[in-house]
């Protein structure tokens, strides 16, 4: 760590104090939950709070104050509440960034990774976060991920986990796939490379099966999860509906079926588009067309999904010299293969209806296709507009339909299709099955055995965990498979069901697999018998707040669903979501742009406890923002916060420690403010306003030190009661900061275990201010009002005064102009 600043503000230290505190703690036992798995808490209530553990990349970093920060104060508030809290810490240890770091050091991962880890433990003790240590997990240690391949034999069991030849995402640089939620932009999110397609046989879990629980689960989650998040998977799993479509296509024997939301524009197909990568493309194109069609087909394995969808780039196909027949009129539509269906979509082919989808309309355009409008929609002609329609209309152009509305002829034409036996009603997602194989190292193996004789065998759970191999490998072989398949004394093995030579499958999980259930695991990290402990999952399960960014709105947060809803239906667990709540925090930027060193605007966080202290650095974080906003550290100084808790600690030292009398008998205007804003300061804790919260706490401070300075003084039982509130409450941001006040005070032992100040409603109550209410311009009346009294309130409170009445003598009344909560002026109606 970079050497300590040492800052002196009248002999306040921030760095002196932590050593000390964090003996204290840990001596006393001060954050560890009451009974994880025995009933030793009686009636108090629990609260088991998680953020998004931490990948040991190095040693904490900005984003892990902010996130820790905010987490922290949370745990610390519903502690001080009274709660008994389980506030766990984990690590998130396999993935490739560990494995291309240990390549570049010319280390073995785990070094890298557990040296790492120890030195994240040792940070964030010295920032002071409430973790019970003993829920400490790794998700590479082999007693974790033992269960990751137990649970995948449950869902290899049930059919939930397959293996198939697919197109896959692959990063040429990690030399690995890539799932879809790690493409970001056509690139890979880890190190920015174009990512290129590629056909490889790989592991999924069968996500799609679980779509629509997936969607209507989300009702139990409203107004609980941010709506941003909620809406983002929504779209990610993209419910539509619509209706299957069978269309029979020349020279193959089954008919070629597509998904479509808009049946009722199936009169103005004009040609059939299938994905010119998809098995189907291969299997129509006509023989004289298969040159110009394999061409075509190594240029679009060049392009990402991403730039294939892009709406601006070029339409490009080859025609296939085949036809599909339309099932409603007959016609036959000439079949191209293009770059703009992607094979994973459906059975990779759409019917195309230029007049009323651009994609169709650009290619039609490029192609020389025909355009047949077929909703009349009072826009121009895409024909000669070059603009396809969209809107809802009346159908033309289609026959015995023709004049119905959209959702009619949705329903009419998927009759009929019905009727025909050329189609159904249906629903479709936009969700893909989970791609969770990998061929890195440096992650869980994959139990399954390859026997010429019997296929894939599952690893016998008496045999797991199927442990890494430590030597006999390397991570970067020169043949370019995958690091285990170079382990080739680990790869071999006995077939478990007919003991023949058999071989290892060599792809290891995604570390998505290790997140999806790690927090289950926290109650009781050592149990042995099974993934996680029963009761304690029963007991503190699901999760009351989570705690992390928003960019795992599509990845982490649907895995971790998934796989409960996975876990209910094996009888393991008895609810369907894994996170009651959800707090996302922003991100620390500097400058307006993400942190980083090619940019040169990186800010090392040890760096900044260095020189401010951490009690600084997490009310900087709290107090930039809403946790929700991003921080820009650029706009905000540690300094200022360093000022502030140093007053802290001066007027604790101020205050006298013996009262001169009972906390009733303390200056009565002073003992006000402190509870109003005790009060303030409660709420907006509870709803997470944190930055307000501190700002009620600077406000408090002032308070009690213009208190001292110059009446009632330090020794005046109110100027007491409000230090001792401004400790304890102080600790959910400042923790070091807020024990040596405590301390200062006189308190005994850690200021946590005194509890959150409770408020005296009396004397939290808003003071009532007098209304002036005038008539024609003259004072008629006085109104003693609550200060926070509304508009409408104060209105009808003035006009209903017998004052009031008098003075208006049965005039019916102009107008009422009203200003809450001092004045209300109304005006009679002259004649």
């Amino acid at each position: 760590m970079p050497a300590q600043e040492t800052i002196s503000h009248d002999g306040y230290d921030p760095h002196s104090v932590i050593d000390k505190w964090i003996r204290v703690w840990e001596e006393r036992r001060v954050f560890e939950a009451q009974g994880l798995t025995a009933d030793e808490d009686g009636e108090r209530p629990r609260s088991f709070l998680v953020s998004m553990y931490p990948y040991p990349s190095g040693d904490l970093h900005m984003g892990h104050a902010e996130v820790y920060a905010i987490s922290d104060a949370s745990a610390r508030f519903a502690r001080l509440r009274g709660d008994n809290v389980l506030n766990p810490i984990g690590w998130d240890s396999f993935g490739l960034p560990a494995e291309n770091a240990a390549l570049r050091r010319n280390l073995d991962p785990r070094e890298w990774t557990y040296g790492n880890i120890d030195i994240q433990a040792d940070s964030f003790r010295h920032i002071g976060v409430s973790f019970d240590w003993r829920t400490r997990l790794h998700t590479s240690d082999p007693e974790y991920y033992r269960w990751n391949q137990w649970l995948f034999l449950r869902l290899f069991e049930k059919g939930l986990a397959y293996r198939k030849s697919a197109a896959v995402n692959w990063c040429p640089v990690d030399k690995t796939v890539l799932a879809n939620e790690q493409v970001l932009q056509g690139k890979c999110e880890r190190c920015g490379t174009d990512v290129e397609p590629r056909e490889l046989t790989q592991w999924f879990f069968r996500t799609t099966d679980y779509a629509q629980r997936m969607l209507d689960d989300m009702a139990q989650l409203e107004g609980k999860w941010p709506g941003e998040i909620l809406a983002m998977q929504r779209n990610w799993i993209g419910r539509s509906e619509g209706a299957y479509i069978d269309f029979a296509v020349e020279g193959r024997d089954e008919p070629v079926r597509v998904f479509s939301t808009r049946p009722d524009t199936l009169y103005g197909a004009t040609f059939f588009v299938v994905a010119a990568d998809s098995p189907l493309a291969a299997e129509v194109c006509a023989p004289e067309q298969r040159a110009e069609f394999d061409e075509y087909v190594q240029k679009v394995r060049t392009r990402n999904d991403v730039e294939r969808l892009a709406t601006d780039r070029p339409k490009t196909g080859v025609a296939l010299n085949r036809c599909a027949v339309n099932p409603v009129n007959g016609e036959k539509l000439p079949i191209y293969a293009a770059d703009y269906v992607l094979s994973s979509y459906g059975t990779g082919a759409v019917m195309a209806v230029p007049a009323h989808d651009q994609r169709d309309l650009d290619f039609a355009k490029v192609m020389g296709l025909p355009v047949r409008r077929v909703l009349d929609t009072g826009e121009p002609d895409p024909a000669e507009s070059g603009v396809a329609t969209t809107a809802d209309g009346t159908l033309i152009n289609s026959g015995r339909f023709d004049g119905l509305s959209k959702q009619e002829a949705i329903a009419a034409v998927t009759a009929e299709l019905v009727e025909c036996g050329a189609g159904e009603a249906a629903v479709n997602y936009r969700l893909r099955d989970w791609l969770l194989s990998r061929q890195r190292y440096w992650g869980t193996p994959i139990p399954i055995v390859h026997c010429s004789s019997c296929g894939e065998v599952p690893v016998p759970d008496d045999q797991l965990p199927v442990r890494l191999p430590e030597s006999g490998y390397e991570l970067r072989p020169e043949s370019g498979v995958s690091p285990l398949a170079s382990a080739a004394e680990w790869a071999r093995v006995s077939c478990p069901r007919c003991g023949g030579e058999a071989e290892r499958d060599t792809d290891t999980m995604d570390t998505f697999v290790d997140s999806s259930w790690y927090f289950l695991r926290y109650p009781n990290p050592d149990y042995t018998d099974g993934p996680f402990d029963p009761e304690g999952v029963r007991r503190w399960l699901p999760v009351d707040e989570y705690v992390g960014g928003k960019e795992h709105a599509t990845g982490h947060l649907m895995y971790a669903r998934f796989i409960t809803k996975v876990l209910y239906d094996l009888g393991m667990v008895d609810f369907v979501e894994p996170f009651t709540r959800l707090t996302n925090q922003g991100q620390v930027v500097m400058d307006g742009k993400a942190m980083s060193k090619s940019l040169g605007n990186l800010v090392n966080l040890q760096d900044q406890i260095a020189r401010y202290g951490p009690d600084a650095v997490r009310v900087t974080m709290v107090f930039a923002g809403p946790p929700e906003d991003d921080i820009d550290w650029a706009d905000v100084s540690p300094t200022g916060s360093v000022k502030w808790l140093a007053r802290v600690w001066r007027l604790c030292g101020d205050v006298a420690t013996e009262s001169s009398g009972a906390v009733e008998d303390g200056d009565l205007p002073l003992r006000k403010r402190v509870h109003r804003l005790l009060a303030e300061t409660t709420a907006l804790m509870e709803r997470k306003r944190f930055n307000v919260a501190v700002a009620r706490l600077m406000e408090l401070t002032s308070a009690l030190r213009k208190a001292v300075d110059t009446g009632p003084g330090p020794a005046d039982p109110a100027v007491r009661e409000g230090a001792e509130a401004l400790a304890r409450m102080l600790s959910c941001f400042a923790p070091f900061t807020a024990e040596e006040a405590w301390e200062r005070l006189g308190g005994e032992a850690s200021v946590i275990e005194h509890g959150w100040p409770v408020t005296d409603p009396a004397l939290a109550a808003e003071e009532r201010v007098t209304c002036v209410v005038q008539v024609a311009g003259k004072v008629r009346a006085r109104l003693e009002v609550d200060p926070s009294i509304g508009e409408d309130a104060l209105r009808s409170l003035a006009l209903a005064s017998e004052k009031v009445a008098e003075a208006l003598g049965g005039a019916e009344v102009a107008r009422v102009i009203v200003r809450p909560p001092g004045l209300v002026n109304v005006v009679p109606r002259k004649g």
